[in-house]
Parts: structure tokens; C-alpha cells; sequence
């Protein structure tokens, strides 16, 4: 086995360490599993604490520009209080469960740019140092789903997705940062809205949708944008007419010509500040504005209907994963994650 990090604060007689994800995408709120993998160096010593941390790279937007940076989104101690003897090898296996919250990184097995990783530290004698960081893959809940294929099928198509630092107002969003997957409009709605953004926030017992669409102006009026959300339960999956139940909540977010509340931003407060869990990782130049709005609209349960679509999508079938397949190229998205990752690893020993 080769272990991929010296751990460089120990010295170079220090132990190494590799941690090893169990195959396969983890849905949020799901488990996760693994084994992180000890080597001792050329002496004895005492494993303290083992710990794992979440890690997004996210986007924070200013009033001059755009900064991205790793957010920390949730941390985990899955061993410690042991002795490792020279050159001894070791095992601690893990099994830790997914935020609720955590972002979709993958639909139908195609990724979509969004960067998530597992980040292992070892603290030995008082000395503490973060090790190998490993990709994490996230697939879709049930619901997440049948939203997404909903969508697809309706003539939405895929256009991008990222995490925007901040909070969306009125939602019970727990998380320091959302994920926005930003939609190209069917054509039946191609000549009111310039493009859809759809956001999750799942819980235990069911999800808040929160859609917002950036709409054309006509001849006198400029466009703007309206936002709304709705509120579905884990269990309605094969209880609704998916097609019907999203075309509903698209018809209603863009015939509502009204304000859907305060027109106060998402709450982008300071990322460095402390308790933030931002790490800045690099800079851009001026970036576009968000354009959020706060979500006080009114959630509801929407129309039960005869039995749902369910959440199989056959090889080739119409729906999102099309516009996935076709509008993404994964070499280009998986040269990007190993970028950001290997760009972590250079700095190591930073601290949040």
C-alpha cells in the first residue's frame, strides 16, 4: 500500500496515513464508511485523536469580486487513545452519516463540478497535522430525483451547478453555504425567464425547494427576479405526479409578478470570519452579483395525484442526465477536482 501523506508536522520519522472510502456515492443523510490505514514511522508513538472533516469548495461574492475557498461543513473523531509502534501498520475503520445538507455532486454518474472531499487529521503527542484529502462523491436523495428527472422531462436542461457561501433567508438552511443548480428554461418558458436556479435543503423528515427564476424583461419593463419555494416529504416520492407537481411550481414562480418578500441578499457575512469554517484557497476577478432575493414565500404540499414517475431513469432516457451527458465534459470537471485537491494539500499544515 502506498500511503499517500507524511504527515510533515510530525518530522520525517513521523507516521503516514491513508484513509480508503468504500466504493460508490453516498446520499445526504446517508453513510458513510471507510478504514483509515496507520503506518508508523521510526519510533513509537501515541495516537491522540483521529479525525475526519468535510470539506466544499465554495464561492463567497463581494461587492468588488469573487473569492472561493475550502468550507469545512462538518467534522468527526473516529479513533484515538492508542500506541503505534515503529513501522507497525494499523487500521481504524469509520462509519459516519452525511449532513442532511450535504450537496449533490453527481447525477445519473455524471458529475457536475461540484467539489466535495474527505480530509483526514492525526494528532500524535500534541502535535497535530491534517493528512490525505479523497474526492467525495454524492448522488441525489429519492426526491432530489424525481425533481431533477421532473425537470428533464418538462424540457429543463442542465446548465451548471456551484455552492454560493451565505444563507437563504426563511429557510431552515443549517449548512454556512447552499448548492444553486442553475437550469436552461423548457421552451414553453424560454420567452418569459432567462434560466432557473434550484436549491435544496433536505432534513430527516422531507425537503425545502427553493426556485428562483431570472426573468425577461418586456418592452417597458426590465426583467426581474422572482423566488419562491415549496416543501416535500421523503415519503411522497411514489405518491405524486412528478411532471405535473414541478410544471405546477414552475407556472406559479413565473406568473407571480409580486415580490416574494424583502429583496435583502442571502446572507453573505464575512467567510473569514471567525467560526466560518472558510479557508480561502484562491481569488478571481469581479464576479457576477447573486441576485437573491429572500425566500419568504409561501411553501406548500402541492397536488397528490396518481402514481409518481418513481426515480428510475432507463440508459438514454429523456430527462436532465441527457443535458448532464451532453453540456459537461467529465475530463474537464475531474482535472478541475484533482486541481483543487492537490492545491489543499500544499497547504496542509493551514489551519481553518
Amino acid at each position: 500500500m502506498v500511503f499517500k501523506r507524511l504527515l510533515g508536522a510530525m518530522g520525517a520519522g513521523g507516521p503516514s496515513v491513508d484513509t480508503v472510502l468504500d466504493g460508490g456515492a453516498v446520499a445526504p443523510g446517508g453513510i458513510l464508511s471507510g478504514q483509515v490505514h496507520l503506518q508508523g514511522g521510526s519510533a513509537d508513538v501515541e495516537i491522540e485523536h483521529i479525525g475526519l472533516e468535510l470539506i466544499a469548495r465554495v464561492e463567497a461574492e463581494y461587492e468588488d469580486g469573487e473569492s472561493e475557498g475550502a468550507v469545512v461543513f462538518e467534522r468527526f473523531t473516529v479513533g484515538g487513545g492508542f500506541r503505534l509502534a515503529e513501522q507497525e501498520r494499523h487500521s481504524v475503520p469509520f462509519s459516519v452519516s452525511l449532513p442532511w445538507e450535504t450537496p449533490v455532486s453527481e447525477l445519473y454518474g455524471q458529475p457536475l463540478g461540484i467539489v466535495l472531499g474527505v480530509r483526514t487529521e492525526l494528532a500524535v503527542a500534541g502535535a497535530k497535522d491534517k493528512g490525505d484529502l479523497d474526492p467525495l462523491a454524492v448522488r441525489p436523495l429519492p426526491v432530489q430525483e424525481a425533481v431533477l428527472e421532473a425537470l428533464g422531462q418538462l424540457g429543463f436542461g442542465f446548465k451548471s451547478a456551484d455552492l454560493e457561501h451565505g444563507h437563504i433567508g426563511g429557510t431552515g438552511q443549517q449548512l454556512p453555504f447552499y448548492q444553486e443548480i442553475e437550469l436552461t428554461p423548457a421552451p414553453q418558458y424560454a420567452h418569459v425567464v432567462n434560466e432557473i436556479e434550484l436549491t435544496f435543503l433536505a432534513t430527516p423528515a422531507g425537503m425545502e425547494i427553493v426556485l428562483e427564476a431570472d426573468k425577461r424583461g418586456g418592452l417597458f419593463e426590465s426583467g426581474q427576479d422572482a423566488l419562491t419555494r415549496f416543501t416535500v416529504s421523503h415519503h411522497d416520492v411514489g405518491a405524486r405526479d412528478w411532471n405535473s407537481e414541478v410544471d405546477g411550481w414552475i407556472r406559479q414562480l413565473v406568473e407571480h409578478r409580486a415580490s416574494y418578500g424583502s429583496h435583502a441578499t442571502y446572507g453573505h457575512a464575512d467567510p473569514y470570519a471567525a467560526g466560518s469554517g472558510y479557508e480561502h484557497h484562491s481569488a478571481h476577478g469581479s464576479g457576477h452579483a447573486s441576485g437573491h432575493e429572500s425566500g419568504h414565500g409561501s411553501g406548500h404540499e402541492g397536488r397528490r395525484s396518481g402514481p409518481g414517475l418513481g426515480t428510475a431513469v432507463a440508459a438514454g432516457a429523456a430527462g436532465l442526465a441527457v443535458g448532464v451527458v451532453g453540456g459537461l465534459v467529465a475530463a474537464e470537471v475531474v482535472d478541475e477536482v484533482g486541481d483543487f485537491f492537490e492545491g489543499d494539500d500544499d497547504e496542509g499544515g493551514e489551519e481553518d
